[in-house]
């Protein structure tokens, strides 16, 4: 698990994240119900090859928020913060 001050540093480098509840939060807004959709399907695919599996919560047909934690360690951890970094380069 990292500290508060390592957290704080890293979020500089990403792009819209905050540290919430001992986690990191992203909401992105996408243009339609499908894209949504297939932006899970692509987390998914890289969530699986990093062998770290974010929450995804689609509501409002076009909103995703997407929460990062590592539930195994008791917070944020390296893997949390490659995963977001992965899911904004995903996301470009």
């Amino acid at each position: 698990m990292l500290s508060a001050d390592e957290i704080k540093q890293k979020l500089e480098l990403l792009n819209s994240w905050f540290f919430v509840d001992n986690s990191l939060v992203k909401e992105f807004k996408l243009k339609s119900f499908a894209d949504a959709v297939a932006f899970i399907v692509k987390i998914g695919m890289e969530a699986e090859k990093l062998d770290h599996h974010p929450d995804l919560l689609l509501h409002s047909w076009n909103k995703l928020k997407i929460t990062l934690t590592t539930h195994s360690e008791g917070g944020v951890t390296e893997n949390d913060f490659n995963l977001a970094q992965t899911i904004d380069t995903i996301r470009q």
